[in-house]
């Protein structure tokens, strides 16, 4: 493999899920201080009985955290986090997407986890449209114990779709851990919007149970595990996002762990900066 370029930091974000008990306005104030220029909000639950945070538009609270977005100088990429499941119906995210654009966000990140491909892509398809009315890109995220798996089933669905706002992101642990390589990427780097570091050791778990125990619990700050990050942000493109996704655990004060990622993270992009 040869060497990663050393290029400048770019601007740097963190997931809510890095910290998810903070609310949006003490997270957005905690991420500013540790260094981060950008933050993803979790407004949708991940999983039944996930936390997650409401800023309806027109309330008080989403207008309380758009002055402290303005107070601290940082803006909200992504919001999380939607299950495209047999079930799922796209219309009924409107007041969520609504209050997604209110608070500036940019992009949505979803998985897709409907057997029925057709259906799937339908619904995919349907959330792009909704976003896209509203301004907003959608982004699909591989992970292995769902149906879109592989970095390659991201893409796959990407095109399927058709859907001019739609793109892949790519999280450290679900890309390398379900078999993609920086070759892979490279091929279909014009559809990657966003990058999630975060790292891992040991060998990569087996079952369903194993993977989600590792993703919510097991990740480690960029630069500390075995993954090749450094690569990885070496071969995406400038405009591409950059964010941190590493979940509080341990004793450790949200505002040190906060410090830590983003000192970590930007040790990947070398003395440039």
């Amino acid at each position: 493999m040869a060497a990663a370029t050393s290029k400048a930091a770019p601007p740097i974000g963190v997931a809510h899920f890095s910290s998810i008990l903070l609310p949006p306005v003490e997270f957005a104030k905690a991420a500013a201080r540790a260094g981060f220029s950008r933050v993803g909000l979790r407004l949708h639950p991940a999983f039944p009985g996930a936390p997650y945070y409401e800023l309806p538009v027109g309330g008080s609270a989403a207008g309380e955290f758009k002055s402290v977005l303005a107070g601290e100088g940082v803006e909200v990429f992504d919001i999380e986090f939607f299950v495209i499941d047999p079930s799922f119906d796209a219309s009924s995210m409107e007041a969520t997407v609504a209050a997604a654009a209110n608070i500036g966000a940019r992009r949505l990140s979803v998985c897709g986890d409907d057997p029925d491909q057709v259906r799937l892509v339908s619904n995919f398809s349907d959330l792009c449209g909704l976003a896209d009315r509203y301004g907003l890109a959608v982004d699909i995220e591989n992970m292995g114990w769902r149906v879109i798996k592989t970095f390659q089933d991201s893409v796959g669905l990407v095109k399927a779709s058709g859907a001019r706002n739609a793109g892949a992101l790519v999280d450290g642990v679900h890309f390398f851990r379900n078999g993609d390589t920086l070759a892979s990427l490279r091929t279909e780097i014009d559809r990657v919007k966003h990058v999630q570091l975060c790292d891992v050791t040991g060998p990569a778990p087996v079952t369903p149970e194993e993977m989600i125990t590792e993703a919510r619990g097991g990740r480690f700050a960029p630069g500390e595990g075995e993954l090749p990050l450094k690569e990885l942000v070496a071969a995406v493109d400038s405009s591409t996002a950059i964010s941190v996704e590493v979940p509080l655990a341990g004793s450790a004060a949200p505002e040190t762990h906060l410090k830590h990622l983003y000192d970590r993270a930007e040790e990947l992009f070398g003395s440039d900066r």
